[in-house]
C-alpha cells in the first residue's frame, strides 16, 4: 500500500476515528514512509530533493538577513534546526488524530489543524497563503514529481519570511504572507521571537575601538607638589634630575592614541629633555653655571615663574677620559618584540660606533641565569663586539640580580683608574628571579657605587616596564635613566648626547632655595616630586643626589606668589609670629639659591650661591629669553597631562602658541615634535 492510499483511507473515514494506539502507530509509519519516498527517490533526473530545496530557500533568506547584521554565518545547519522540529510536529499531529478530513494531507494542513481549546494561543489574523503553483508545461515526469511539494515550498518561504523580515521597531511583517492563524510550534516560537524582535546590529564604541590591552607598566606614585606658605616653610630642597625617560614614554603613549598615565608624567624630565643654550661656565674649574630668570606666569596673572637653570661644562672628545663599559642586557622571553631586543641591539651598535679605540666593552646577558657573552674587549675590535651583539637571542626568565653581580665583576676586572667605569643596564621590566626587592637591589647598587662603578639604565618596550625600579637603580647608581622607544631616541641619548650620558662632571648635586617672606608669600616647585630632600640633607654629604654630565642642562621652575597678591591660597596666621625684619642689604631679594656638588672622584661637597632680585626679572613674558619661554610651555604641558589643578582651565591652544613662538632654530626637530604632541593631546583629551 502506498503513502497516498494510506492517507486516502484515513481521510475518507467519517466521522474521524478516535485516537488510539493503533491509529498512532499507523500514522507514524505512514509519515516515515512519506519521508523515505520523498528523500530517497532515485528516479529523479533533475534538481534536488524537496528537503534540500527547503534548506536552500532558508539559506538564501537567512544569508540576506544575517549579512546585514554581521553577527552570524548562514548555512544548512540553521535550516536543519528549523526543518527538523517541523517534521517532528507533523509526526506528533498524525499520532494524535488531529488531521483534517481531506483526501491529500500536506504540511500546511497539519500545521493549520485545529487544536484543543486549552492549547490554542490567540494570534492576530494574517493574509491567506498563496495558492499552490501549477506544474509547468513541458517538464514531463520531473514537473509532475515536483508539483506536489510546491505548496510546501511556498509555505516554508512565506513563513520564514514572516519570521525573519519583521522590522525591529514594531515587529510588523514586511509582507502579509503567512499560513492561516495558528499558534507557532513551541520550538519555532522560541527561535522566532528573538530573531524577529532583535534590533538591527549597531557596533558599539568598544567594538569599533578594541579595548587597550591591560598594561603592567609601573610608575612611582608621587603626589604633585603642594603650594607652600613662606611664613611657615620658606626652604625648598631637592636633588637635580637629568633623566629623560618620562618624556619619551609620554610621547609613545600619545603617538599610540591615548593620554599617558599621570604617574608616568614627571614634569622635570619633560623640561630637561630639550637642549637649552643657557650661559655656560668658561673653565672646568667651574663645573656649571647658574642662571635665574623671573617672569609673569602665563596661566596665572597673580603669580610669577622663577627659572633656575644650570649648564654644565662641556668637555671635548679629546679631553674625555677612557671608558670601561659593561652592557648588561636583558634577553628574557619578554624581550622578543621589535621594540625591545632588536631595537636594543641597534641602539648598542650606535653606541659602539661612538667609542674611542682605548675604550673597553664587556657584555653580560641575563635570562634564567647570567652569562658572559663578551669578556672585556678593546673598542678597536669593533667587529667582534658587533658580532656579539648581533648574536643575542631572547629566551628564559629574568635573573637580574645575578646579571648585576656578573656585570660588576667584569667592570672591576677591566677597571680604568681615572676613567669612566659604568654598567649600562638595558631591560624591559622586572628582575623576577633571585633578589627582586627594590631595597635589596638599591643596597647592591650603592655598594658598587662606592667602588667607583656607576650604573645607567635604558628602558625598552611597554607592558612590563618597571619605571619605578629603573629610577631607583639609576639614582642610586650615579647614573641616568632613559627610555628608548625609537632608534632616533637611541641616537639622541647614546650618540648626540653621549658625553652627558657617559661622562659626569659633578655628582651628588643638590639645590636649596630660601624664599624671602617679605617679598614672596607662597611658592610651588614644578616637578621633582620623586627627588625631594629634607632640609637637613642639603649639608649632609652622606646623602646621595643626582649627577650632571658633560654639557648637561638642568632647569627647575618655581611658581611663586608675591607678598600681598590676590592669588595667595593661604590666609595669614592669626597667632603666628611676625616675620623678622630682613637686613636692609637683602630686603630686595626674592630668594637665595644654593647648590652643592662633589667632583666625580671627590667626597666633600662645594657650595655655589646665587641671590635672586628684581634684576633677574622681566616684566613681560614675551620679552623673556626664548629658552625660558619654551621651558615654560613644556612645564605647562606636563602639568596639564599630570592633572595639576593650576592648569585645568588653561587650554592646549595657548600652550601650543607659547611653544610655537619660542621654537627657535630647532636643529634636531625636537621642538617641532613637541608641537605635534600638544596637538595630539588636545584631540585625545577632547575625545
Amino acid at each position: 500500500m502506498t503513502m497516498t492510499d494510506e492517507f486516502d483511507q484515513l481521510g475518507n473515514l467519517a466521522p474521524a476515528p478516535r485516537a488510539s494506539d493503533a491509529a498512532r502507530t499507523r500514522a507514524l509509519a505512514a509519515a516515515m514512509q512519506a519521508f523515505d519516498e520523498t528523500e530517497k527517490n532515485t528516479a529523479r533526473s533533475k534538481g534536488s530533493s524537496w528537503w534540500r530545496r527547503q534548506s536552500s530557500v532558508l539559506n538564501r533568506i537567512w544569508s540576506a538577513r544575517m549579512f546585514t547584521q554581521h553577527r552570524y554565518l548562514a548555512g544548512s545547519a540553521l535550516a536543519t534546526m528549523l526543518i527538523i522540529p517541523t517534521a517532528a510536529l507533523l509526526t506528533f499531529e498524525l499520532t494524535r488524530g488531529n488531521l483534517p478530513n481531506s483526501g491529500q494531507v500536506t504540511l500546511p494542513q497539519v500545521l493549520d489543524a485545529p487544536k484543543p481549546a486549552a492549547e490554542r494561543v490567540p494570534v492576530p489574523p494574517v493574509a491567506k497563503p498563496p495558492e499552490p503553483r501549477q506544474p509547468e508545461a513541458g517538464r514531463g515526469n520531473d514537473a509532475a514529481q515536483t508539483a506536489q511539494p510546491s505548496r510546501q515550498r511556498d509555505f516554508v518561504e512565506s513563513d520564514i519570511a514572516r519570521l525573519l523580515n519583521k522590522e525591529a521597531s514594531g515587529g510588523a511583517a514586511k509582507r502579509s504572507v503567512a499560513p492561516a492563524p495558528m499558534a507557532p510550534p513551541p520550538v519555532l516560537a522560541e527561535r522566532a521571537v528573538p530573531l524577529a524582535a532583535a534590533p538591527r546590529y549597531a557596533p558599539t564604541e568598544r567594538e569599533i575601538l578594541p579595548p587597550l590591552e591591560e598594561s603592567r607598566d609601573r610608575f612611582a606614585n608621587a603626589d604633585t607638589n603642594p603650594v607652600k606658605n613662606v611664613a611657615t616653610d620658606p626652604v625648598s630642597t631637592f636633588s637635580v634630575d637629568v633623566d629623560t625617560a618620562s618624556y619619551a614614554f609620554v610621547r609613545r603613549s600619545l603617538l599610540e592614541g591615548h593620554l599617558p598615565d599621570p604617574d608616568s608624567v614627571r614634569v622635570e624630565e619633560m623640561i630637561n629633555y630639550f637642549p637649552y643654550d643657557w650661559p655656560r661656565p668658561q673653565t672646568a674649574d667651574e663645573p656649571f653655571r647658574t642662571t635665574v630668570t623671573v617672569t609673569p606666569t602665563p596661566w596665572n596673572s597673580g603669580t610669577r615663574l622663577m627659572h633656575v637653570a644650570i649648564k654644565g661644562f662641556e668637555t671635548t672628545s679629546a679631553a674625555q677620559p677612557a671608558a670601561n663599559l659593561v652592557f648588561l642586557i636583558d634577553v628574557s622571553g619578554s624581550m622578543n618584540a621589535p621594540d625591545k631586543l632588536p631595537l636594543l641591539k641597534s641602539a648598542f651598535r650606535l653606541l659602539v660606533g661612538k667609542l674611542k679605540p682605548e675604550d673597553k666593552v664587556s657584555i653580560v646577558t641575563y635570562a634564567g641565569n647570567a652569562g658572559t657573552v663578551l669578556e672585556p674587549t678593546s673598542a678597536r675590535e669593533r667587529d667582534k663586539i658587533l658580532a656579539a651583539i648581533d648574536n643575542l637571542r631572547p629566551g628564559g626568565s629574568t635573573a637580574g640580580a645575578e646579571g648585576i653581580d656578573a656585570a660588576y665583576r667584569l667592570a672591576r676586572q677591566a677597571f680604568i683608574q681615572g676613567g669612566v667605569n659604568r654598567v649600562m643596564l638595558a631591560t624591559d621590566g622586572d628582575f623576577n628571579v633571585g633578589v627582586s626587592s627594590d631595597e635589596e637591589l638599591k643596597r647592591i647598587i650603592e655598594q658598587r657605587r662606592k667602588d667607583g662603578i656607576f650604573l645607567s639604565v635604558l628602558g625598552f618596550g611597554k607592558g612590563n616596564l618597571n619605571d619605578s625600579l629603573m629610577q631607583t637603580l639609576a639614582q642610586n647608581g650615579n647614573g641616568t635613566a632613559v627610555y628608548i622607544d625609537t632608534l632616533a631616541e637611541a641616537q639622541k641619548a647614546l650618540v648626540d648626547e653621549a658625553g652627558s650620558t657617559l661622562f659626569p662632571i659633578a655628582k651628588d648635586v643638590k639645590i636649596q632655595v630660601e624664599f624671602n617672606p617679605q617679598q614672596i608669600g607662597e611658592y610651588r616647585l614644578v616637578g621633582y616630586e620623586t627627588r625631594a630632600l629634607k632640609r637637613e640633607d642639603f649639608n649632609n654629604d652622606r646623602v646621595d643626589a643626582g649627577d650632571i654630565g658633560s654639557g648637561h642642562a638642568v632647569t627647575a621652575i618655581y611658581e611663586v606668589t608675591p607678598k600681598g597678591s590676590a592669588s595667595a591660597l593661604n590666609d595669614p596666621l592669626r597667632y603666628g609670629p611676625a616675620a623678622p625684619s630682613a637686613p636692609v642689604a637683602v630686603s630686595d631679594e626674592m630668594a637665595f639659591v644654593k647648590i652643592r656638588y662633589k667632583q666625580p672622584d671627590g667626597d666633600t661637597s662645594k657650595l655655589i650661591t646665587t641671590p635672586v632680585t628684581e634684576m633677574n626679572a622681566v616684566r613681560d613674558f614675551s620679552a623673556a629669553p626664548q629658552d625660558v619661554r619654551f621651558a615654560a610651555a613644556v612645564a605647562a604641558f606636563g602639568q596639564k597631562l599630570r592633572g595639576t589643578d593650576a592648569l585645568d582651565a588653561y587650554p592646549y591652544r595657548l600652550i601650543l602658541d607659547m611653544a610655537r613662538n619660542a621654537r627657535g632654530e630647532d636643529a634636531f626637530g625636537y621642538r617641532g615634535g613637541f608641537l605635534d604632541l600638544v596637538r595630539l593631546a588636545e584631540t585625545l583629551d577632547r575625545r
